[in-house]
Formats: structure tokens, sequence, C-alpha cells
């Protein structure tokens, strides 16, 4: 199976966006083309059929996932389109059985998904002496967004099976290629194809990736700089999103418009505009964090202004955030430095130093602990927990490429309304 197959899983809801994407696709040098999970689930076997009658020089595969009834859900696939149909490798060595032999039957491959095996080797051994034709080694969503990814189970199983290997979960240009040299033959790609705003152009760039893969192009990435990167590349309603339209901030607005700003908390309880621990914070935070304030909620107060703030800017800090007043907005927007606020006055409190830094705050209706992830833009303010950052910024990212694709529909023509196929999902 040379060289290297590119399927590009089409985990869509709606049969004719992906019959579009799978087009753009094609383009770009997909090969297989996937009738996703939830496409299937959403739509039926005819999703399978639309697409095998669009694509007639394609393999398509249905990714049943199918746990039981092997015999019947091969059949079903199978005479609906379907080259290749997806059967859990954790089934019953019976179901597995009579998809194998179903498979035989109809004149399609059997690939075996090895999702949340415990223990992928043994099973893929197992799987090959059942008589299936490709063995899938997949990292699951929700697996991907804790840093997991599917390459190591990859060079264990390519030691121990003489089957086409397939892998699949997280993929891009980078690890497409790492995937090859490791031994896959078969590479998977869902989000990173079918939601990017240009599907024929990423496309391309991970066939170029799989036909010319090279040693050392994918190292795995520190997972604090990753943290970094992606909450700087999406915006505050893709974090909430991310978050089930959790951990935004109330009655906060930006007092330099335009900014934004990412770091790590260090946090600051103060009483009624005592300025003494908000300046000292300064000097406990690094280049990269976020000093967050709370001022008790008390506005006819500030216990911040310029000078704090030119102080924060030498110090590397990237914003701050106050659940009470600041003063001096003048100075600061010259400034144009990240800094939010609840409301702005010109009366400054006394240094008497009372409250504390680095404990646990309540910030603007949030809680907020010395670590937590900041991110802050003219929509508002975001609170991460530090022990999700990693996940909740890779599910981010995940919402702001599916935005990326439904504004490139709308650039050609559609609507929001016919995107989100808003009629059909109508409660009535």
């Amino acid at each position: 199976m040379s060289p290297p197959i590119l399927q590009v899983a089409l985990d869509l809801v709606e049969t004719d966006r992906a019959l579009r994407i799978a087009g753009d696709a094609v383009a770009g040098g997909a090969d297989w083309l996937e009738a996703g999970t939830p496409l299937i689930k959403s739509e039926g076997m005819a999703a399978v059929t639309a697409l095998a009658k669009a694509f007639p020089g394609r393999a398509i595969v249905a990714d049943m996932k199918t746990a039981d009834t092997g015999a019947i859900e091969v059949e079903m696939a199978a005479k609906a389109g379907a080259s290749v149909v997806c059967v859990l490798g954790s089934a019953d060595d019976n179901v597995i059985a009579e998809a194998v032999r179903a498979g035989a039957k109809y004149g399609v491959k059997i690939m075996t998904d090895l999702l949340n095996v415990a223990d992928p080797s043994a099973r893929a051994r197992e799987l090959e002496t059942l008589g299936v034709d490709i063995i899938a080694v997949h990292t699951g969503i929700d697996q991907q967004m804790t840093g997991k990814n599917p390459l190591e189970v990859l060079t264990q199983i390519k030691g121990i099976v003489s089957l086409p290997v397939a892998v699949a979960g997280g993929i891009d240009a980078a690890i497409a290629g790492e995937a090859v040299r490791l031994g896959a033959e078969i590479v998977i790609v869902g989000g990173w194809i079918v939601r990017s705003a240009d599907v024929t152009g990423s496309a391309r760039e991970i066939r170029t990736s799989l036909d010319n893969p090279v040693a050392g192009g994918w190292q795995p990435p520190d997972q604090e700089s990753e943290i970094r990167r992606i909450f700087s590349q999406v915006s505050a309603p893709h974090v909430t999103d991310a978050m089930h339209r959790k951990g935004a901030m109330h009655g906060i607005f930006s007092i330099c418009p335009g900014t934004k700003a990412v770091g790590k908390a260090v946090t600051v309880q103060t009483i009624g505009g005592d300025w003494a621990k908000p300046v000292e914070a300064i000097n406990v935070a690094g280049g990269g964090d976020f000093l967050v304030i709370s001022n008790d909620q008390v506005t006819d107060v500030a216990p911040w202004g310029e000078l704090a703030t030119l102080s924060a800017r030498n110090r590397g800090v990237t914003g701050v955030v106050i659940d009470g007043a600041v003063r001096d907005v003048d100075d600061i927007r010259k400034m144009n430095f990240p800094l939010w606020a609840k409301a702005t006055v010109p009366n400054a409190g006394e240094p008497k130093g009372f409250g504390e830094i680095n404990a646990e705050i309540r910030c603007a209706g949030q809680t907020v602990r010395p670590g937590d992830w900041i991110i802050a833009d003219e929509s508002g303010v975001v609170v991460v927990p530090k022990e999700r950052g990693y996940e909740v910024a890779r599910r981010a990212l995940e919402v702001k490429k599916t935005e990326d694709r439904i504004r490139a529909e709308i650039r050609e023509g559609s609507t929001l309304a016919q995107v989100m196929n808003l009629l059909r999902w109508e409660k009535r």
C-alpha cells in the first residue's frame, strides 16, 4: 500500500456539506473518503450512498464503530456503497468474526479500530488471527485534548502485525509525515482538513507531508508553551464555548479597546482601593503573568493607575484585570496596555497593606487561583483552571476551526442558518 493513503474523515452531520468538503479534499489529494460516525448517525446509510455516487473512483469508508451485529452492519454499509467498514476492536470476537465473514461475502475490507483497547498490541495480534484486513490505531478526540497521540501505539503495532496499519487522532501535517515514517500505510485526517477554511490547501499540505516524510519533522510539544500559543490564537468566546459557556467574568470591560492578553494568574486581594498589595504583586509576577485583582467590587476608589501600569509593563506582565476601578485612563490608553476593570474613577486609595497575594480570590464572579490561565480580549475575560489548561486550549482551537469552516461557507454564499441546518434541529 504505497504511496501512503490519505483518508479524510467527514465527521459532519449534514450530507450536503460532507459532499462539498469531500470534493475539495479530493482536489487536494485525498484517496479515501470516510463517512464519519456522526454523519452516519445523523443521515444513515444514505450518506454512504451519496458519497459512493458522487465519487465513484474513490474508496468509501463507513465508520460504523460496530460493537455488535457485525454481519448486519457490514451488509448495510456494503450495500450502501462502502468499500471499507470500521468495526470496534474492543468488540467480542464473535462480532469480529461475523464482520469478517460478511466482508468476504460482500467484497469489502474490515478495518478494526483500537480506540480504548486496554492492550493494543495483544488485541492487534488477535484481530489479525481473526482475519481483519486493516488495524486502525486511534486516539479519540477527548483523549487528544489531554495531549495523547497515536504515534506511540503505532510503533508497537507495526512490530507485531503484518497487516496494513492506519493511524488516526489529531493528525496535522507534521504528525502525518511522522506517522508514515513510523510505518503507517493509511493516515486518517479529520478536523485539520474538514474544518479548514481552505480544505483543498490543507489536504494538499497533508498529501505533501505523506509523500515526503522528514525525520524529526515532528516533536512532542512542550505543553505550557503550547497552551500559551493556542490561547494567543483563539478568542475569549472560543474559550468559553470550549468550557460549555463557563469561566467568563461579568461586568468587566477593556480600558484599551483592541488589546488582547494571555497569561497565568498572579492573584491579589485588596480592600477598598488599598493599592499596596496590587503594586507589590508586580514584583511577584514574572514575564507572561497576568495580574488578577479583587478590589471587593468597590468602584468609587481605584487601587490601580498609570504608574502601576508602567511598572507592570516594564516587568513583562501581559495584562491586568481589576474587580473594581482604575484611574489615569488617558495615560494608560497612550501605553495601549491590556487592562480590564469594572469602572474608571479619579480617586486613589491609600497604601495600607491590607489583603494578600497569590491566594484564591473571587474576581467579577469567577474563582481564580494562582496559576490559572487568563484569556482576555474585547469580548471580556475568561478564567481556565490550570489543571485543564491544555485540554481547554485544544478544545478552543477546535471551536475556532469549526467557525473558520462555517465562515468560509458563508463567504461562498450560504447563510449561518443554512450551514447550521437550524430548521432540522429546532425543537418542535
